[in-house]
């Protein structure tokens, strides 16, 4: 019971019951207004018509007898002989002369149905007594009839009287089944309109579980994995939203996986390098070549130590809380930054620029990216090579740079210098398992930013961190 309810006073029932009564008011008002607009333009062509023919009787009457080319004078029967033998009257427009009182031709060979009899025609006797033009309407058996009367008057007395007479019942017929079609036409047309308007309902219900499916699909991250969609019905889109539903299960749980994997592999690797470390550090040094084995195995442990902190590093940068977003005054962070790498190595150090504001950032991220910058700067130089720092703010951009005169980098490379485990060009030794700049590229995405990189082999790079304000 309520869902028939529903149905029938739901939303959806009234806007299609709107949309019913507004297109039955509409055809209905077009109809009626084509209607008028035909009988109008029907009744302007007969009001013509009529002035025509007698603006052509009333020539005929002041001109001469084509027949003879001479004037006319009273004989009042051969004005109507010619003027009807002459003149083709139009469809239900009849031509009428009555003589001396009494009916005498008309155009057609018959006479017409509303003047028959003539002898006793009501019409006959009312225009024989006519001495003024006159133009009326009358009724009759076949309709209303619309004439217009022309009296002929020689030497002062009424001899006859043309009348042009027009029967419209036809032609009010021929509108009133025009205005039928066009009803017709226009029902059709409502019909269509009325059936596209319930299709684009039933297709907004149908689909609206498919919008729904792909707003979840972009409101779906890897960070957040928990949404689903509610099953409805037993139809296609039910199956696909089943199985949409049971992908996400499965990417949840591969997630979770993996995130448990990073961390309990970090944890798993860290712990054994700490206890080797620990035990050889205990270990008795007896001879030169064992403390070059020691110091050996004691790099390769610090640098596999590295790797790991930079594997977790840049499996944190996927976590949303990879930041700790605060403001960060960008005049004391620059200084800072520069303080910081001055001391890492005999450099030709520079302060470029320095700008002056305050964003919104991670400070600590920040210093670790320019630091991966900076140890990158300093294993591509030697001791009489600069290395510049700088930042800048504009409207809508932050620029921090570290910059270098160093051997630079080929284009081949540039393309792929970011990417994880690629080294720069250098010949000598890198310590470095190639994330750094890998680390610095996540750290600028992390702040909704890039990295931009401008480097000539021979004259030195420059790495920019742009941030969007």
């Amino acid at each position: 019971m309520h869902r028939w309810r529903r149905l029938v006073f739901g939303a959806r029932t009234r806007v299609i019951a709107s949309y019913v009564v507004l297109v039955v008011f509409s055809t209905v008002v077009s109809l009626l207004a084509i209607r008028r607009i035909l009988i109008a333009r029907l009744e302007q062509h007969i009001e013509k018509s009529l002035v025509q023919e007698v603006e052509e009787f009333r020539r005929l009457v002041k001109g001469r007898n084509p027949m003879t080319s001479q004037p006319f004078g009273d004989d009042v029967a051969a004005i109507f002989d010619v003027f009807l033998a002459r003149n083709v009257p139009n469809d239900d427009e009849f031509l009428i002369a009555i003589l001396n009182g009494k009916f005498y031709k008309s155009s057609h060979t018959a006479i017409p149905d509303f003047l028959n009899p003539p002898t006793n025609s009501e019409l006959i006797k009312v225009w024989a007594k006519l001495t003024q033009p006159k133009r009326g309407e009358s009724n009759s058996t076949h309709g209303t009839i619309r004439y217009l009367a022309e009296p002929v008057n020689i030497g002062g007395k009424t001899r006859g009287v043309f009348v042009v007479a027009h029967l419209p019942a036809d032609a009010y017929e021929e509108v009133n089944q025009v205005v039928a079609i066009v009803g017709i036409v226009e029902g059709i047309m409502a019909i269509i309109a009325l059936t596209s308007a319930i299709a684009w309902l039933a297709a907004g219900k149908i689909l609206i579980r498919l919008r729904l499916l792909s707003e979840t699909a972009r409101a779906i991250s890897e960070y957040d994995l928990t949404q689903r969609i509610a099953i409805q019905g037993s139809d296609e889109i039910t199956e696909l939203t089943i199985t949409f539903n049971e992908m996400l299960e499965r990417l949840q749980a591969a997630f979770a996986s993996q995130r448990d994997f990073i961390n309990d592999a970090g944890h798993e690797l860290r712990t054994p390098i700490a206890i080797i470390l620990c035990s050889l550090e205990q270990l008795e040094v007896d001879s030169l070549e064992q403390r070059e084995i020691l110091e050996l195995v004691f790099s390769e442990l610090g640098r596999m130590s590295r790797l790991v902190d930079e594997l977790l590093l840049l499996a944190k940068a996927e976590h949303p809380n990879f930041l700790n977003i605060e403001i960060v005054e960008i005049s004391s962070l620059t200084e800072e930054l520069y303080v910081k790498a001055s001391t890492l190595a005999d450099r030709n150090w520079c302060l470029k620029a320095k700008g002056s504001g305050r964003i919104i950032a991670d400070p600590q991220r920040l210093t670790q990216a320019v630091m991966n910058l900076v140890q990158n700067a300093i294993k591509h130089t030697t001791q009489g090579d600069t290395i510049a720092l700088g930042s800048i703010l504009t409207n809508d951009q932050f620029r921090l740079w570290v910059s270098d005169t160093g051997e630079g980098i080929t284009p081949d490379r540039q393309e792929r210098i970011f990417q994880r485990f690629v080294r720069g060009d250098s010949h000598r030794r890198s310590e470095g398992a190639g994330l750094g700049l890998a680390i610095v590229k996540a750290i600028a995405e992390a702040h909704g930013g890039r990295v931009k990189l401008v480097s000539q082999p021979g004259y030195g790079s420059t790495f920019t961190i742009i941030i969007p304000i």
